[in-house]
């Protein structure tokens, strides 16, 4: 099991002395939420990148509908070179609230699902190189050698962790399917009265079951797959049971991610933060 924390709320001089703290204190991994109109993630990350020598760096998460692949790709690419190969990247649909909404119309969940697998395969596409083509709906791209980046230092590409979420009575589900073409697995749960984090062991292995079968029927291996629970120690956020990090490494977990949203974005807040990331990871 590692142990990552999600940074709320943090300019990049604060997430890089947030990132120092937390490698010097036993974390694995700090992540920041990517806005639409706000700190920029990567910029962010990169700083992080120039203090800290083992921490991986990834975003919880990119909303790739709403982003040009190349641009993502750039800017993963630019971290991962930067940090020697230390990036995460992410994804989901998108959270539709006013903080996308108050630039662009939502174009509606169909559109969104079309741009998120079309933006996937366009990073991935670049990540690996030249020459690279793609037609799509959305997007399309040509090969070019007009100064083209250096690889990653990750291959074939910096790891991408996707929102699966169990559709509860539907026979397909779609977004599992999505999640286990990737490299990870950000488990939700999707029922008659809303969506919600599994918080309870036999839920995820629910999840993981149905994942890891898919995988196998596509010909992929389980080995390195990521599962990620989002936690919250302090019980504001999610509560899970059991709330020992352990029983969930049995249960198929391989990174447990503090996910501390309810801190307040003030001096207070931050204060707050420090100390949570200082005390380092539960159990």
């Amino acid at each position: 099991m590692r142990f990552g924390f999600v940074a709320p709320f943090a300019d990049a001089r604060e997430l890089s002395e947030l990132a120092s703290l937390g490698e010097a204190n036993g974390w694995d991994g700090v992540f920041l939420a990517e806005s639409v109109w706000g700190v920029d993630a990567w910029i962010a990350l990169a700083a992080a990148a120039m203090t800290t020598e083992r921490l991986r760096l990834g975003t919880l998460l990119t909303p790739v509908p709403r982003w040009k692949p190349w641009d993502l790709a750039s800017r993963v690419g630019t971290v991962d070179r930067l940090s020697g190969g230390r990036t995460i990247m992410g994804v989901g649909l998108g959270a539709l609230h006013d903080g996308w909404l108050a630039f662009e119309a939502d174009e509606g969940r169909k559109t969104r699902a079309q741009k998120l697998d079309e933006g996937l395969a366009v990073y991935d596409g670049l990540m690996r190189g030249q020459p690279f083509a793609f037609e799509g709906a959305h997007y399309s791209v040509r090969p070019t050698e007009f100064f083209p980046p250096d690889p990653p230092v990750q291959r074939p590409r910096p790891p991408v962790w996707v929102v699966g979420a169990h559709m509860i009575g539907r026979d397909r589900q779609p977004s599992l399917e999505r999640a286990a073409r990737w490299d990870g697995l950000l488990p939700q749960v999707i029922a008659p009265e809303g969506r919600s984090k599994p918080d309870g062991l036999e839920a995820l292995d629910g999840i993981t079951s149905v994942v890891r079968r898919m995988r196998t029927d596509a010909g992929l291996s389980w080995e390195g797959y990521d599962v990620i629970v989002e936690a919250d120690s302090s019980g504001e956020f999610v509560q899970l049971e059991p709330a020992e990090p352990q029983a969930w490494t049995d249960a198929g977990a391989t990174w447990w991610v503090e996910s501390w949203w309810s801190l307040s974005p003030d001096a207070d807040g931050l204060t707050e933060l420090r100390r949570r990331v200082a005390a380092g990871p539960p159990g």
